[in-house]
């Protein structure tokens, strides 16, 4: 790269800068895009739009939801949905306003060889509005205005605004899917939008991504909430429905045998009482979010084998003589931070701390480790 900007290029007719930046986004995809990475003759567009694209492994369980014939991506960006989509579809349409962005698509589909395709440079709501076509399914993925950043996100405050427009894709579609950030809040998006059927929360590795909205024309029943963590090994799956988590009462017990950590995606979701009530363990504390069981279950997040539970106080953790520990705060008042300084406990090690608050709102530490033999 530096080498590139001290001598330049022997391309006379494309500038240094253009070259870098190339370079600098395909880096980017190594591993996000590696169909792209891999592919010959892919033109990327600015590192922005590589960030903020879906990654090949939330684009394809995305794609697998849906199917039918037709379907229209109403912000196309530069097409990883699009890609995933094609394969499920017979007929894709691409409309990305940014008439740079909708060539290098349109571009890029040749090299993947994807022949069941339209690119179309325009405003994704304009399009529908002046067309008189029909799609099975209407995908957008709505970005939030820049004047909106450090504000409460809302779907209203995004590009294009779907509530506002719900019924222009009604009229060309009984199905839409929409992709928002994590970030916004599950209640809020139920408010603002209509007829939602299903909420998929996306984990990857324990890292929510996106929330997607599953919208049928005229659906007015129970919203259900099916949340995924991708893992390279097995994924971790757990689904309810919101009206049973609303009616439902968890069960409560002290520390047993073993400890659970539900995953990102189920954090996310809220699903507190439905995971004690279906997968048969008890809370720790209503606000603590922790689990426990006598037997071993299979369960989606992290588990632990539970050593020893002692009260938070300097003589009992001083007692155990931890130098090194992972530590981990569930309805706790002190932050990992202040833990370890006060404690002079390192980061890593086979010890696990969880500082957490128990049924009787005392403030406990649990000693566990990840040995679950019995």
């Amino acid at each position: 790269m530096s080498t590139i900007l001290l001598k330049g290029t022997s391309f006379p007719n494309v500038a240094t800068s253009e070259i870098i930046e190339q370079i600098e986004a395909k880096k980017r995809c190594k591993n996000k895009l590696s169909t792209w990475f891999h592919c010959e003759n892919i033109y990327y567009p600015n590192k922005l739009n590589i960030e903020q694209t879906s990654s090949e492994i939330t684009a394809k369980y995305k794609s697998e939801l849906i199917s039918g014939k037709s379907i229209i991506d109403l912000t196309g960006g530069f097409g990883v949905d699009f890609f995933y989509f094609s394969k499920q579809f017979e007929n894709v349409v691409h409309t990305e306003i940014n008439k740079s962005l909708s060539e290098i698509v349109n571009h890029n589909c040749k090299q993947l060889e994807i022949s069941n395709i339209k690119t179309i440079n325009t405003d994704g709501i304009d399009y529908l509005k002046r067309e008189n076509t029909d799609f099975d399914w209407i995908y957008s993925d709505p970005s939030r205005r820049h004047d909106t950043r450090g504000k409460v996100f809302f779907l209203k405050d995004c590009l294009p605004n779907i509530p506002e427009n719900l019924k222009v894709l009604f009229s060309h579609s009984k199905n839409v899917m929409l992709k928002t950030s994590p970030l916004l809040d599950i209640s809020s998006g139920i408010s603002e939008l209509e007829n939602v059927k299903t909420i998929h929360v996306v984990a990857v590795n324990n890292e929510v991504k996106e929330l997607l909205w599953i919208l049928k024309n005229g659906y007015n029943d129970s919203i259900a909430i099916e949340t995924v963590n991708l893992k390279s090994t097995q994924d971790e799956k757990f689904n309810f429905k919101l009206k049973d988590e609303k009616d439902s009462i968890a069960s409560f017990n002290n520390p047993l045998t073993y400890l659970y950590e539900p995953n990102s995606a189920i954090l996310k979701s809220g699903a507190f009482n439905q995971v004690s009530k279906q997968l048969g363990v008890f809370k720790l504390h209503q606000h603590s979010h922790l689990y426990t069981s006598e037997s071993l279950i299979g369960f989606p997040g992290r588990t632990f084998r539970i050593e020893k539970a002692i009260s938070y106080n300097k003589k009992e953790i001083n007692k155990l003589r931890i130098k090194k520990a992972n530590i981990t705060t569930r309805n706790f008042p002190e932050s990992v931070q202040n833990i370890r300084k006060k404690f002079k406990i390192k980061d890593g090690g086979e010890n696990y701390l969880f500082f957490t608050t128990d049924l009787n709102n005392k403030k406990i530490v649990l000693i566990a480790n990840k040995d679950l033999k019995l």
